[in-house]
């Protein structure tokens, strides 16, 4: 079986390619998150090594926390795949989508960049779905997907916490639609349940925190600043990926 990692992030979409990976029969060995060494905290989502391991103990498979500074990043990011192709792992799953996303081919080509030139290869299993399609998937797969952080203008504070739903998913798509651009705001999520959890993350204490600094299109970002979560324990059916393994 072969093995990979998952570039890791704790959102809607690292989580879908990571369970369909695994139902594609890839054996994913790490969930990997780049800490960066100034703010100690994964970036852009700003979350703590401490809330992604629960995250990954929730999962099930361990988190590989690889330290790295905003200068080199991608000289480390190539360190990090040469270290694993040494324990074996062959390639490396990322939950890029390309359809409606302009940035898509200047990120291929990144992970092109440091993919290659350590021989592990790359899987892309959203690469060829809309992100409406994408959405619904995750609901109807029965993944609770909360939004960790949203733009302090089109979003605003009062999306934080909110969970990924039907009704979510219907006023986005009146967005999209009543869009100049097609943009519906900025925002990142974090996923706490659903068929590749064996434990459910309950959130229970954040504070909202507004960092100016985080830019995008001239928007400060509101974020989720997540103090304290636990682990509840759910039925073995209720982990369905790992029930048909």
């Amino acid at each position: 079986m072969t093995e990979v990692i998952v570039s890791w992030s704790g959102g809607k979409d690292c989580t879908l390619a990571c369970y369909k990976a695994i139902k594609s029969g890839l054996k994913v060995k790490y969930l990997a998150s780049i800490i960066t060494r100034s703010t100690g905290k994964l970036w852009p989502h700003l979350l703590t090594p401490e809330v992604l391991r629960m995250q990954a103990e929730a999962i099930g498979i361990p988190l590989l926390e690889w330290p790295s500074a905003t200068e080199g990043y991608d000289d480390n990011y190539r360190r990090m795949l040469g270290q694993l192709k040494t324990e074996g792992v062959e390639g490396v799953v990322f939950g890029d989508v390309n359809i409606g996303n302009s940035f898509a081919v200047k990120h291929l080509n990144w992970i092109k960049s440091v993919c290659e030139p350590t021989g592990m290869d790359y899987h892309l299993p959203l690469w060829q779905d809309n992100r409406a399609t994408l959405l619904s998937e995750l609901i109807d797969l029965g993944f609770e997907v909360r939004i960790l952080a949203a733009d302090s203008t089109e979003l605003g504070e009062s999306w934080l916490g909110r969970k990924l739903d039907k009704g979510m998913l219907t006023e986005l798509k009146i967005r999209h639609s009543l869009s100049p651009n097609g943009n519906v705001g900025y925002y990142h999520t974090f996923v706490t349940d659903g068929p590749l959890f064996k434990s459910r993350l309950v959130i229970e204490e954040w504070d909202r925190v507004f960092d100016e600094q985080a830019q995008f299109g001239g928007m400060g970002v509101w974020y989720m600043d997540i103090k304290r979560c636990r682990l509840e324990s759910k039925k073995a059916e209720e982990s369905s990926i790992y029930s048909v393994r």
